[in-house]
């Protein structure tokens, strides 16, 4: 059953704000194999002009997705998460994100179409610190598979 468009343009409130930790950079860049000392060393991130180290540009996946389980979990979307698969992911950054921050995320259905069956649903992750600047926009792509026919 095709989920409903009138979900299109629906926000859910702001995540309770993540501390970005630096140890949580180190492990995430070590887990994806990048070495920049930007990622674990305060130094080499100061010499680039960054208050403390900053993360990999993939490092607020772990935010966005956990944020966008607010709009999967909504029983009225009625989404088979059971079904889903990460269709796409794709950032936009206003200034990378440091270790010290305060991030909290809204999430907003973009779009939600049906092919073949499947229903592809848009998220949007609007990424804010605590002072509420604009960090990062994340968009993530689910794609609910087709129910098998009998």
């Amino acid at each position: 059953m095709a989920l409903d468009q009138s979900f299109v343009g629906r926000s859910y409130p702001p995540t309770d704000p993540y501390e970005v930790g630096r140890e949580k950079i180190r492990e995430f860049a070590e887990a994806v194999g990048d070495a920049n000392p930007a990622y674990t060393d305060p130094e080499a991130a100061k010499a680039l002009g960054h208050p403390d180290v900053i993360a990999p540009p993939t490092f607020v996946f772990s935010i966005t997705f956990k944020a966008a389980g607010r709009v999967v979990q909504d029983p009225q979307l009625g989404l088979d998460y059971s079904r889903v698969v990460h269709g796409d992911q794709k950032f936009e950054y206003v200034r990378p994100v440091r270790a010290g921050d305060r991030l909290a995320v809204t999430s907003t259905i973009e779009a939600i179409k049906s092919m073949a069956g499947n229903d592809i649903l848009d998220i949007r992750g609007e990424v804010h610190d605590e002072a509420g600047e604009h960090v990062v926009t994340a968009w993530t792509k689910l794609v609910a598979r087709a129910a098998e026919e009998a």
